[in-house]
């Protein structure tokens, strides 16, 4: 039994003497049907925490929590008209490669670059700012309205798109190791999600009449799917004409730095003043 419990400290002290706290900083944006010029437009801060385990000197695993929101305020179509913003919280399970050696040991290196990839679940919420049908200012939550058709029989084949769905996060970075105690990583990262709806833009209008059922809902439906009217005067773009492309799904990336700390060391300190009380 003695030695069961040396042995079991002592994989407890391995495993944190291996692990990192991670803090995270940077900002996010989007890529999609109202922004396929450029991979930095708008970008918006964006951050989180992570815990990083090493499990060699080449191969580390990460589970990460993140949070930011993505936006597109100026459509490259100007008679479209169409913008929103979305909050995005991601939580996700990497895996990440060394180029060279890099740990706690002699001959490991300073610095490194490494490839990270992996699966992760996001929650989005695409929203427009607008005056609703009171007067309010404000924004409104887009994918309750089903601005192409999505709550209307005419288009009952048109499922209203998810809020939670999947991604595959991958990018490059370089990550530092500054002291036993800190590490400093820098990375850039795509994530490849499978919905055109990031933005609420994907197919075609289906036209303000069949939208305006009489309720607030379907006012602010109409509105909302089509507002080149307000870019010029009595401007429409009739049904079936084409709001987005839905043969491509939208994207978003992270650029973010790591300050990692050093498990061991955190609960060490931990332990330290807990003796001293």
């Amino acid at each position: 039994m003695l030695l069961s419990a040396i042995s079991l400290r002592a994989q407890r002290d391995d495993f944190l003497s291996r692990s990192e706290l991670l803090l995270m900083g940077g900002g996010m944006n989007y890529i999609g049907d109202l922004n396929k010029q450029s991979a930095f437009s708008e970008v918006n801060l964006a951050g989180g925490a992570a815990l990083r385990v090493r499990l060699d000197n080449r191969w580390a695993l990460r589970g990460q929590v993140s949070y930011g929101h993505i936006a597109n305020s100026r459509d490259r179509i100007i008679l479209r008209n169409l913008s929103f913003r979305s909050h995005v919280a991601e939580f996700s399970a990497l895996a990440e490669f060394n180029f060279q050696s890099f740990g706690a040991g002699a001959t490991d290196h300073f610095c490194t670059p490494y490839l990270f990839g992996g699966i992760g679940v996001f929650h989005f919420d695409p929203m427009a700012y607008c005056t609703d049908v009171d007067g309010n200012v404000g924004w409104v939550p887009l994918q309750p309205l089903g601005t192409e058709g999505q709550n209307t029989h005419a288009y009952a084949f048109r499922r209203p798109y998810q809020l939670v769905q999947l991604c595959l996060p991958f990018g490059v970075g370089v990550k530092f190791r500054l002291n036993k105690t800190f590490s400093l990583s820098a990375e850039y990262g795509f994530r490849k999600t499978w919905t055109d709806y990031l933005d609420d833009v994907s197919t075609t209008y289906v036209g303000a009449a069949l939208l305006n059922d009489g309720s607030v809902d379907g006012a602010m439906a109409a509105q909302l799917a089509d507002r080149s009217g307000e870019v010029e005067a009595g401007y429409v773009n009739s049904p079936g004409i084409k709001r987005g492309d839905d043969s491509l799904d939208d994207w978003y990336a992270y650029f973010n730095i790591h300050v990692g700390l050093n498990l061991d060391v955190l609960f060490g300190w931990m332990r330290s003043k807990r003796c001293k009380l």
